[in-house]
């Protein structure tokens, strides 16, 4: 995943959101945070890469979408 464009369409507080930034700052993987509450233009793209899925985080590798949540389950 080294070089990956790595985005994550999160909310402010979102302890699932957290999670996951955690986890990409850990594996020192470099990602764009896109706030998709606040932000109407941004919720409306997210929307449109999950499906109108509202579930944080949603994770989009490379222009793909990957998942929305996170854990194991995803959670969000």
């Amino acid at each position: 995943m080294p070089g990956a464009n790595v985005e994550l369409y999160v909310k402010p507080n979102c302890p699932y959101c957290a999670d996951a930034r955690a986890f990409y700052d850990a594996g020192g993987i470099a990602y764009t945070v896109y706030d998709a509450q606040n932000d109407r233009a941004v919720r409306q793209r997210m929307f449109a890469l999950t499906g109108n899925d509202p579930t944080v985080p949603a994770i989009v590798i490379d222009g793909t979408y990957v998942q929305s949540g996170w854990g194991s389950p995803p959670r969000g």
